[in-house]
């Protein structure tokens, strides 16, 4: 199961809008667009949206991150609390469910997700998903962005 985790008190208090920061309105924007895409095997859902009270970014606030054992996980930003954001999380989180490592090559990132990167952390995993990524770059010479 890929988790998306979207923190819920990103923005200031003031920036509120009808009580909710701008946090609260990115994770609806990500529950409604969960909602639109097709992230399901036979009906049941491969992709959960977990919200958190911080995820510790708040200089680069609205915050998510993505995640699945076995695969690197990452750490995003400075979205807008918008529907086109939640839209371009969820396109990089399609190319990252089919990807055996979790890295999505650059030329299949959407445009709404380049430059919001915090950071890629390796998985628990690390020297096994490391070799599975050497043998299979050797077997189809994949484009892989370190970026």
């Amino acid at each position: 199961m890929i988790t998306v985790v979207v923190c819920t008190t990103c923005g200031q208090q003031e920036d509120s809008v009808d009580g909710l920061r701008p946090g609260e309105h990115f994770a609806n924007r990500v529950e409604e667009a969960l909602k639109q895409h097709a992230l399901a095997d036979v009906g049941a859902p491969v992709v959960q949206l977990q919200r958190t009270r911080c995820l510790m970014s708040c200089k680069r606030s609205c915050s998510a991150a993505l995640h699945q054992s076995g695969k690197y996980s990452y750490v995003f930003g400075e979205f807008s609390p918008d529907v086109d954001s939640a839209e371009a999380l969820l396109d990089f989180t399609a190319g990252y469910r089919v990807s055996e490592t979790g890295q999505v090559p650059f030329k299949q990132w959407p445009q709404g997700i380049k430059g919001h990167f915090v950071a890629r952390i390796p998985p628990l995993q690390f020297s096994e998903v490391a070799d599975r990524r050497e043998s299979s770059d050797t077997n189809d010479n994949t484009e892989v962005s370190h970026g």
